[in-house]
């Protein structure tokens, strides 16, 4: 049966993830509370059930994909992380009330979605998480599910000082108007940034100190590497970048509206990115050809599962089956 196939982003030789089992952590942000799919992707990876809908609106989550992996070869565990959600997934450990005292495996970071943003306070809770993140497997794997348009991300990292956006401009963003040279990046980042790549930025600088970290996304990993490139000058710390690795898929890499490759190359370093070429081409559940078409936007971790899939030699067709099963039996 035919393999699934991973390269290196910059040289499309083959590449891979680590070796052995990875645990899983899917962060949640939803400051404006305008959809529930993050809930919904929570609620599915965690159970492979939907409690707050009847089902999938439109083409199925690639939160679909994750969850069938991880069926066919285990995460060495699953998490969820809450970083600011309106509407909170039902039966996950997210939904606990929480205080100070209680440990990181209740994955709950008292971030609300209403509050202005504070993103040195942020960056420290990721960094402080990072620091005390007890693995279980052999390496972890970081995914989010959010909502953050591309030009508020591009935003962002314009006012950062890195000059490969593509369409982010004061038009875009009026908050750029706020800005001012002398300002810090941390006082930038609190009118522009967005919680969930703050936090992770904190973490990976933290967590890779011990331990590989994979980043499972395109467009927006990449720019929680810049950012995490960037704040690390603030705080005088050293980026362990061989522990490192930003996990895609083919169908990000080639987004005309970003380039990854680009956005990679600002980074002080070379980064160690790696993206998966898998196709539903065979697939009889025709709303699944969207993928390959662009259509469908990454999120919940699908291009670091799909690595994972290639790495532990899982075939092509065996992946699509059981994603079809999970979809017809949803």
């Amino acid at each position: 049966m035919k393999s699934i196939k991973t390269s290196n982003i910059f040289t499309n030789m083959p590449d891979s993830l680590p070796s052995g089992k990875a645990d899983f952590l899917l962060a949640l942000s939803d400051a404006k509370g305008s959809s529930i799919s993050a809930c919904l992707d929570a609620e599915y990876l965690i159970n492979e059930k939907l409690y707050s809908a009847e089902h999938f609106i439109q083409e199925p989550s690639p939160v679909v994909v994750t969850r069938a992996i991880h069926n066919l070869h285990p995460f060495a565990s699953l998490e969820i992380l809450n970083l600011g959600m309106e509407r909170l997934p039902q039966h996950s450990t997210c939904a606990l009330s929480v205080s100070e005292e209680m440990p990181l495996g209740c994955q709950n970071f008292n971030i609300s979605p209403s509050e202005k943003l504070d993103a040195r306070a942020i960056f420290t809770k990721g960094a402080d998480a990072g620091r005390r993140y007890e693995l279980k497997g052999n390496y972890l794997i970081l995914a989010q599910s959010t909502n953050t348009p591309n030009t508020e991300i591009e935003a962002m990292l314009l006012a950062l000082g890195y000059a490969c956006n593509k369409g982010a401009s004061k038009a875009n963003h009026s908050n750029l108007d706020s800005l001012s040279e002398e300002m810090s990046s941390f006082e930038k980042l609190s009118l522009l940034g967005e919680r969930t790549l703050l936090f992770y930025a904190g973490f990976i600088l933290e967590a890779s100190r011990r331990f590989h970290v994979v980043l499972a996304g395109g467009f927006e990993m990449a720019a929680c590497l810049l950012v995490a490139d960037k704040l690390r000058e603030d705080i005088f710390m050293r980026v362990k970048s061989d522990n490192i690795t930003l996990a895609t898929t083919r169908w990000a890499l080639e987004d005309k509206n970003s380039d990854i490759r680009a956005y990679l190359s600002e980074l002080s370093y070379i980064p160690h990115a790696i993206f998966t070429d898998f196709s539903f081409k065979s697939s009889e559940i025709t709303t699944l050809h969207q993928y390959d078409k662009g259509k469908v936007q990454e999120s919940a971790g699908v291009g670091a599962a799909l690595a994972y899939a290639s790495q532990n030699q899982l075939s092509t067709q065996s992946v699509i089956e059981q994603i079809e099963y999970l979809i017809y039996t949803m």
